[in-house]
């Protein structure tokens, strides 16, 4: 059985093999540099290395006000050899590190590195990537905006894992000519990063995710998904996503239910007409709601930045009842401090 207190005899980390007692002094060389990015590294590897089976993890706060939980450290060694399993990782195998390791996607880079053996190279986690032109990587995880901005950079990776929040369909429609196998992520602090993944270009593209071994999922009531993953948690795991089921292994995410507008009697999830409008918009934006006399509720698009001067015609391909019925500006968005969109506390400001 893998575990926390040991580290795969294949792992390096920028070049340079660690065993599990090398790793305090690999932490504290990375905090003594000062790098904001390479402190948070080391604060990490400090933390793993240390006696505790347990770590303390700070959710985003993208839908809600941010908290603190304990994860055990063997679920995230499950949560990894589930994910090299999944993606067939091996030994040796290089793999590259761009995201923070402030939150659970940087912290499982480097847990999968450690306990799969993976050559792992840290870069800077910015929105314009430096990747190595002349080396190939195995395996990635990013961001969409990163993704967005690093296309032509993205061939010298196999396999990519786009995870934090919905890939778009303008993005989708990108990845077509690219080389790299590339896969949205399905997951949260909770589940200790990714419990599903659907892939998003090249012949196997699929409309709905597939979990991870080990893993198995249901519905509530209200069409929410349930995620039962023992390895990963004891209890099962209610969330707000509600989800078209296939199968005990297989859903097709639809939107959050806290999210869903009810205008006139008829559900709208905003973030699949937010799907339909990707590219279209220069600028970010979100749809949601504000009351309406007749309606109950009818749709609105928010808009970051100035006033701008939007067709009509850039709403041909809604539903009428999807149409924004106004729109609004906003200078800047609030946001997490990891860039992701707070929308009700963006709403805040129209008053």
């Amino acid at each position: 059985m893998f575990s926390f207190t040991t580290v795969h005899e294949s792992f390096k980390f920028n070049g340079t093999p660690y065993a599990f007692k090398d790793l305090q002094t690999l932490a504290q060389c990375l905090i003594k540099t000062q790098v904001p990015y390479k402190k948070d590294i080391g604060k990490f590897l400090l933390q793993w290395q240390d006696r505790s089976p347990s770590i303390i993890l700070k959710t985003s706060g993208s839908t809600g006000i941010p908290k603190t939980m304990t994860i055990s450290k063997q679920a995230m060694v499950n949560s990894a050899i589930a994910t090299g399993m999944f993606f067939n990782l091996k030994p040796g195998n290089s793999a590259l590190l761009c995201l923070p390791a402030h939150y659970i996607a940087g912290k499982m880079m480097l847990v999968r590195a450690l306990i799969l053996g993976l050559e792992l190279d840290s870069i800077a986690p910015k929105s314009n990537l430096k990747i190595a032109s002349k080396k190939q990587y195995h395996f990635a995880a990013m961001v969409p905006m990163q993704v967005k901005n690093n296309l032509d950079q993205l061939n010298t990776i196999n396999k990519l894992i786009v995870g934090g929040v919905k890939v778009s369909l303008d993005l989708i429609n990108r990845l077509k000519v690219l080389k790299t196998s590339v896969f949205e992520t399905y997951g949260m602090t909770e589940t200790v990063s990714h419990i599903a993944v659907r892939q998003l270009n090249h012949n196997s593209a699929k409309t709905h995710f597939k979990t991870l071994p080990k893993v198995e999922i249901s519905q509530d009531a209200e069409d929410c998904l349930i995620i039962h993953a023992p390895s990963i948690s004891k209890i099962q795991i209610t969330t707000n996503d509600v989800v078209k089921l296939y199968s005990k292994n297989e859903f097709e995410w639809l939107g959050r239910r806290d999210t869903i507008i009810n205008s006139g009697g008829i559900k709208i999830f905003p973030e699949q007409v937010e799907n339909l409008l990707s590219g279209k918009i220069k600028h970010r934006f979100f749809i949601a709601s504000e009351a309406d006399k007749t309606l109950g509720e009818r749709v609105i698009l928010v808009i970051e930045g100035l006033k701008l001067d939007l067709k009509d015609s850039l709403f041909n391909t809604l539903e009428k009842h999807n149409k924004p019925k106004k729109i609004y500006t906003i200078p800047k968005f609030i946001e997490t401090s990891s860039g992701k969109i707070q929308r009700q506390k963006t709403l805040t400001l129209l008053a």
